[in-house]
């Protein structure tokens, strides 16, 4: 990285420093600043620049499906200010940034994805007569947004946040408006355009979006004497009502999580060869990481979770990320990881693969017991059916499994009692489903009851994904159990009769698994 890149704009005639640069050593977030601050450097460095290269304006796809979302949104706030903001840059440390990623409701209503300009804000502005026709139905979209400054500022040289020689050329606001098919303003008039007329109007914020913009939205709330509590109960019905209209997906969405899949599954044979390189490292999950996370970005925007690599016991831990561990011959290792598209659609799929290329019988086992605890969800997938029916079919089966193998204090029916049982969720602590799309757990605001108990409907996505996990202090599992972890996780599209396992690329059966490892490493 650069050596002395810095968000700070010190250009006073000081450098951030206590010396022959003439500046103070109070200024310290500019400290190792060696930026030239000469009037002479301010006027050449403005001079002598070419056109820039034009930007390919072109409507996608994204920006033209997200038309029909926002017509939608409109319909159930009408007469109400909506307001998206995309977030703004989060600090890694001190004053180097995070990749941006705009927030998923932003994306969604924008149709935005990759690393789309931090800071925007998406207003949905209500039209006087709450009614009219075409974009947003009673709504006009705005977009507010920072563009580019001139080559003649000192933004253009001296900001590394936004400046065009630290982070390359943004848009302008027209080439905003002809990308989004949105009327674009300058970020300077989002203040005033979101306070108008507060106190006689409606305004409503996702407010996890951007700290910045809801604490100025409160203020001016405050001032004009909107109660807060009914303040957060308003903003909270905008997010659930994004969240639940991503529930069902479009033709656009389906094929934008193929692409997903089908990049995630060519992640996976990149880990498969990579396996017999992992058991030689001393970190051999972060070679299985590495592999994975360079298709990621080679395909797409990057993954869309922390890739989970967990070798051997480190698979019973269910978010295992640090990925630090060895992996050694006789392991399996558990792979959950899915490829983030550049319209920030993710897949989201898990493997556990015997590094060897067999499974031990106790490995088999298990494995089989989590198949089977798969197979029958799948077979509860249908229109009509909940994701409650998907989680009750898959603990049937692993209950059974694990009463046949003594583990549990009482039977099957027993465990399965939902008021007296639950025996057996100690080994599967997690849900067997989630709804999957722009986020890896998509819909979260849904509420309990209407997450797991909505009909399934054609265009709906979600996950099968049962486990068992028995932690090698695990005293009430057989030695020869303990320390095995198995998962196996697909992405499931509802259809009109049924489903497709849009993961179904990627074998599961174990004897398939045993010969597709072969393959690929051969």
């Amino acid at each position: 990285m650069t050596g002395d890149a810095t968000s700070t704009t010190d250009l006073d005639g000081t450098d951030g420093t206590d010396g022959t640069d003439g500046t103070s050593g109070t200024e310290q977030s500019g400290a190792r600043s060696q930026r030239p601050t000469s009037e002479a450097f301010r006027r050449f460095v403005a001079s002598g620049w070419g056109p820039r290269p034009e930007v390919d304006a072109t409507p996608g796809d994204g920006p033209r499906r997200a038309v029909r979302r926002r017509e939608r949104l409109s319909a159930q706030f009408p007469g109400d200010r909506l307001v998206v903001p995309a977030g703004g840059l989060q600090v890694r440390s001190n004053d180097t940034d995070h990749r941006f990623r705009p927030h998923t409701a932003f994306a969604y209503l924008t149709g935005l994805g990759g690393d789309t300009e931090p800071d925007c804000v998406l207003v949905l502005e209500p039209r006087d007569d709450g009614a009219g026709s075409g974009e947003g139905g009673g709504h006009d979209a705005v977009l507010y947004f920072r563009p580019r400054a001139g080559r003649d500022t000192e933004e253009f040289y001296a900001d590394a946040r936004y400046g065009e020689l630290w982070v390359g050329v943004r848009p302008s606001l027209a080439e905003v408006a002809q990308v989004t098919g949105i009327e674009a303003r300058h970020l300077d008039e989002l203040h005033d355009a979101v306070a108008k007329d507060l106190g006689h109007l409606v305004v409503r914020v996702v407010r996890d979006a951007d700290p910045s913009v809801t604490d100025a939205l409160d203020t001016a709330r405050h001032t004009a004497d909107v109660d807060d509590e009914e303040a957060r109960r308003l903003d909270d019905a905008l997010a659930d009502a994004v969240s639940a209209q991503r529930c069902v997906k479009d033709d656009w969405e389906v094929e934008q999580l193929r692409e997903a899949v089908a990049a995630t599954v060519r992640g996976f044979e990149d880990v498969a060869r990579a396996l017999p390189r992992a058991v030689g490292h001393a970190r051999g999950e972060r070679v299985v990481e590495g592999v994975f996370t360079a298709r990621a970005r080679e395909e797409g925007n990057g993954v869309g979770y922390d890739v989970i690599a967990a070798a051997g016991a480190h698979a019973c831990t269910l978010h295992w990320i640090r990925n630090d561990g060895a992996v050694a011959a006789d392991d399996l290792v558990l792979v959950d990881a899915g490829v983030e598209a550049d319209s920030l659609y993710t897949a989201d799929v898990t493997r556990t693969l015997p590094v060897s290329g067999r499974f031990s019988e106790p490995q088999r086992r298990v494995y089989q017991a989590v198949l089977d605890a798969a197979d029958a969800a799948f077979a509860v997938v249908r229109p009509g059916a909940t994701i409650r029916d998907v989680h009750a079919a898959a603990m049937g089966v692993l209950a059974d499994r694990l009463a046949d193998w003594g583990l549990l204090p009482v039977t099957a029916e027993e465990s399965l009692d939902p008021e007296r049982g639950g025996q057996h969720r100690r080994w599967m602590v997690h849900g067997t489903s989630h709804h999957l799309g722009l986020d890896v757990h998509d819909c979260a605001r849904l509420r309990r009851e209407t997450y797991q108990g909505q009909a399934l409907e054609p265009g709906m996505v979600f996950t099968i994904e049962p486990g068992l996990y028995f932690r090698p202090d695990d005293l009430l599992v057989p030695e020869e159990l303990r320390g095995i972890g198995v998962r196996i996780e697909d992405d499931v599209l509802v259809t009109a009769d049924g489903y497709e396992n849009l993961s179904a690329a990627l074998p599961r059966d174990p004897d398939a698994v045993e010969a597709w490892l072969e393959a690929v490493r051969s």
